[in-house]
């Protein structure tokens, strides 16, 4: 008996064949790539401003807030955090999480919500009177600070200085920390957005203090 010869295919078929299997699995691995979702970002604010008790009296009738200064950094949308623990002297950016506005644009805009429900007639600088007392504020430090791993606070720091008929009045800073209660940028921004409105409070009862020169 003679041996039955085995079908060989022709070198052309399988060439084709290895190509089309190539193509199915690049398709596969396109297919693949296409279904991961790309990280979203997420956007954090203060919330609206809650209503706060009336102090026993307003700190001024009014009064100019200028615009909240600080470094660069702050004046973008991104949030910073510091690894006390590990290397304080680093400013890390959290990858995914930014805020709505810069810093420096919010803090301002709550300090001047928390003023004027203290009583007093917040005006701009373009509004403002001579012998009406005008408050400069600066930041000197907004960020999310991690004690350990698994402790961490929202940490403000503001130099208030006010002034009226282009003489100093006093100059103080504030510094506030509030407990996160999570290890991750939502803590932050909550505990950054309590900060804020704990120093704006304490502005209010500092400005009350102060002896202005009735004009």
């Amino acid at each position: 008996m003679h041996p039955i010869p085995t079908h060989t295919p022709p070198p052309r078929t399988t060439a084709r064949r290895l190509l089309l299997a190539a193509s199915a699995g690049a398709a596969l691995l396109l297919a693949g790539c296409a279904s991961e979702k790309p990280a979203q970002n997420t956007t954090f604010d203060f919330g609206p401003a809650a209503s706060a008790a009336a102090p026993a009296r307003a700190p001024m009738a009014a009064v100019v807030v200028g615009d909240v200064t600080g470094s660069a950094a702050l004046d973008s949308e991104r949030m910073f955090y510091r690894l006390n623990y590990s290397d304080p002297l680093q400013a890390r950016a959290y990858a995914n999480s930014r805020w709505s506005a810069t810093p420096l644009q919010m803090v301002t805009q709550r300090l001047k919500s928390r003023i004027a429900q203290s009583g007093a007639k917040v005006l701009s600088v373009s509004d403002a009177s001579d012998g009406v007392p005008i408050l400069r504020l600066e930041i000197d430090d907004f960020s999310h600070h991690f004690d350990s791993q698994a402790s961490s606070h929202g940490q403000l720091v503001l130099r208030a200085s006010l002034f009226q008929g282009h003489k100093l009045v006093d100059q103080k800073t504030f510094e506030r920390k509030t407990p996160a209660t999570s290890a991750d940028a939502g803590g932050g921004a909550r505990a950054l957005a309590g900060a804020t409105d704990t120093v704006a409070s304490d502005v209010i009862a500092w400005l009350a203090t102060l002896p202005l020169k009735k004009e």
